[in-house]
């Protein structure tokens, strides 16, 4: 039976009752009352230890019987290492091997270690399966892979430990870049939890200790009153926003705060966390039933770029991948490099980008530097998030961040009222929210102001978004999941117990029984939370919400040159207005050239390309198209709003698509790629 860490353990006084045999005690108190967890919270920690024993067919088991009894399943431990050729996200259990190793006396060593040594803990070239990149993978291969090498010996390469410190430096000074991710922030702390349990080295173990309090603390600001955690995300999927405790960070925030009902089952991080000898007191007194406050996360891309620049070049390049900067126009000739000279092409991670594959870096620089709407919003290093948490009822939403360009899996705004999320998403329109696209939370991203507990939402595509399928903006709102529901006009009221939310439609209109908005030019929403001990009965919070002014309009600054939209919203004595001018989308008319919008897709192409033409009128369109050196490949006039053209004869290349109607044109780029 492995002995438990230290301060987990109880006291043992075998000293005789003198003087010494006093002094010594008292010294072992005091260690202990420095040292010990929370009384209530140890309780809890041992009552989810041993339910989590009765799951003997789970995987994340693993780690608390090593902890408990020091016997483990070796089936369980079997299972994972079979699976290490086949998945990709194998890092996930190879933290939990990492976590057996070191609370079992070595008893496992030789099953598991003999399997873990042959595998690379790091980038290599061919690669199709495993990611290193992205922050939570990045922490659990590195520390993975110091913890062996400190625990066997076992080779390293000689930048692990400067990378390493890097990390754990960047999320201490700066945050995370995953930031209050449900997804991905508890794979993070499994990483960090192995190195400040079982580090040797003092620095790291020191450093990932700070940075395991930063990631809990985090989500604990916001964790409701009811232990739910739903809130924005620099990176998550939808499937984190369904089912209030269903999910491994909903039984990590019951670990640390008791609220909600009792785990029955076991899952990855409160396996790590319930076994580890961290020191919560501080986490858990920075719970806060409310807040209202602006967090300013992260660094900017030119400061990136320069704190990354002490790293070797492959280092640099996954240390700014890890923020989302893959091909960001600052880092696309780096990115594209990399990509090259490892050749992974064919890695499931870039599978959406499979057609550059036989572009240099210098080609994907260029396209990085054309399509912005795309290259840009995918990085995450830097954002101001503003939270409202009143008891059960929680908004949280990105300031400012990357609007009209594409989305990735960033969660920019999200209403959390007792168990419930409500919130908006851009793209196409599924019933099931799971089933929207992993990749691309929102295909566009909206402008998001908040104040309070008011939130205005702006939504106003950029043309050149080569993966936009559809400008629709979709509210999720279950109405089944709520005690009460009104409709006032545009808005729709939702009550849960005493947490109440409203949301001021653009729209009344409905997609596949959901409630959607299409508009091509842009719309605007608004969400509103409160609860009985801010607004009295939900009667009186519908009256402040029907009472509240909203306007938006389209206007031409003269001045600026540029086709505006603006909208505001007062409810109570909240004010929000926002104009969001963007140049060159007039004619000399002073009237929207509804023209700029046009579409093309797919692109990168093979075979044929859709131009989408937005048409106001029947005069004749005109479209050519040119090779790199100038060169006529199509022409055509038409009044059409789809043209269908084949490329199948065209060499692969960049292509300028040139559209010209009555002196307006326009011009996007193709990229064809056999």
């Amino acid at each position: 039976m492995p002995k438990p860490l230290t301060h987990l353990s109880p006291i043992v006084m075998p000293f005789a009752f003198t003087p010494r045999g006093i002094c010594l005690t008292l010294v072992l108190l005091v260690s202990q009352s420095l040292f010990a967890n929370d009384s209530i919270y140890e309780n809890r920690r041992q009552a989810y230890l041993n339910a989590s024993l009765l799951n003997t067919n789970d995987v994340d088991v693993i780690a608390i019987q090593a902890y408990k009894t020091g016997v483990v399943d070796t089936n369980l431990i079997r299972t994972t290492l079979n699976d290490i050729p086949t998945v990709s996200t194998i890092d996930f259990r190879i933290v939990k091997l990492i976590r057996v190793l070191f609370l079992t006396n070595g008893a496992y060593d030789n099953l598991i270690y003999s399997s873990l040594d042959t595998l690379p803990f790091w980038i290599t070239p061919n690669d199709t399966l495993r990611g290193y990149w992205s922050e939570n993978h990045t922490i659990m291969w590195m520390s993975s892979d110091w913890l062996l090498h400190e625990k066997f010996g076992r080779t390293i390469d000689t930048a692990l430990h400067q990378r390493l410190v890097h990390y754990l430096n960047l999320k201490i000074k700066y945050g995370f870049y995953e930031f209050l991710s449900p997804t991905y922030a508890p794979f993070s702390l499994s990483g960090l939890l192995n190195l400040a349990d079982f580090a040797q080295d003092p620095q790291i173990k020191d450093l990932a200790t700070k940075a395991s309090v930063i990631l809990l603390r985090d989500l604990l600001r916001v964790t409701n009153d009811k232990g739910v955690t739903f809130s924005v995300a620099g990176r998550a999927y939808p499937g984190n926003y369904e089912g209030a405790y269903s999910h491994n960070h909903r039984d990590l925030m019951y670990l640390l705060t008791g609220l909600g009902p009792q785990p029955v089952g076991v899952s990855h991080s409160p396996s790590f966390l319930s076994t580890s000898s961290l020191e919560v007191d501080s986490i858990l007194t920075s719970f806060k039933s409310a807040i209202d406050t602006v967090l300013h996360l992260g660094h900017s891309v030119d400061s990136s770029i320069i704190i990354n620049s002490v790293l070797r070049p492959l280092d640099k390049t996954i240390s700014q991948w890890s923020s989302g900067m893959y091909f960001h126009p600052k880092v696309a000739f780096e990115s594209g490099t990399l990509i090259v000279n490892y050749n992974l092409w064919h890695h499931v991670d870039f599978e959406d980008f499979r057609d550059f594959e036989n572009f240099s870096a210098a080609d994907i620089q260029s396209i990085a530097d054309e399509l912005t709407a795309i290259s840009m919003s995918s990085t995450n290093c830097q954002s101001t998030i503003a939270i409202f948490k009143h008891q059960n009822v929680v908004l949280s939403s990105i300031q400012d961040f990357w609007k009209g360009k594409a989305g990735y899996q960033q969660q920019p705004i999200m209403a959390n009222v007792g168990t419930t999320a409500v919130y908006l998403g851009s793209g196409t329109v599924k019933q099931n929210w799971n089933n929207r696209p992993a990749n691309n939370a929102n295909d566009h991203l909206p402008y998001i102001e908040q104040k309070h507990n008011v939130a205005l939402l702006m939504y106003r595509p950029e043309p050149n978004n080569i993966f936009l399928k559809s400008k629709d903006v979709a509210l999720h709102f279950n109405d089944a999941e709520f005690d009460e529901i009104r409709n006032d006009s545009l808005w729709v009221l939702g009550r849960q117990e005493n947490g109440y939310v409203a949301v001021r439609r653009y729209c009344l209109g409905e997609k596949d029984s959901v409630r959607a908005c299409v508009n091509d030019r842009g719309q605007s929403w608004v969400i509103v939370v409160g609860d009985s001990l801010m607004y009295g009965s939900f009667n009186n919070f519908e009256t402040v919400i029907t009472q509240s002014q909203f306007n938006d309009e389209w206007y031409y600054d003269s001045i600026t040159s540029q086709s505006v939209y603006h909208a505001s919203i007062t409810v109570d004595t909240v004010t929000i207005d926002y104009a969001w001018g963007v140049d060159s989308l007039v004619n000399a008319a002073n009237e929207i050239d509804y023209l700029s919008t046009f579409s093309v897709y797919p692109n990168p192409t093979q075979n044929e390309v859709t131009v989408e033409l937005n048409v106001q009128s029947n005069k004749p369109v005109g479209i050519t198209i040119f090779n790199m050196v100038g060169q006529l490949v199509y022409q055509i006039e038409t009044s059409e709003a789809l043209q269908h053209i084949s490329t199948l004869a065209w060499p692969e290349g960049l292509y300028l698509i040139q559209i010209e109607q009555e002196g307006n044109r326009h011009v996007q780029k193709l990229v064809k790629s056999n």
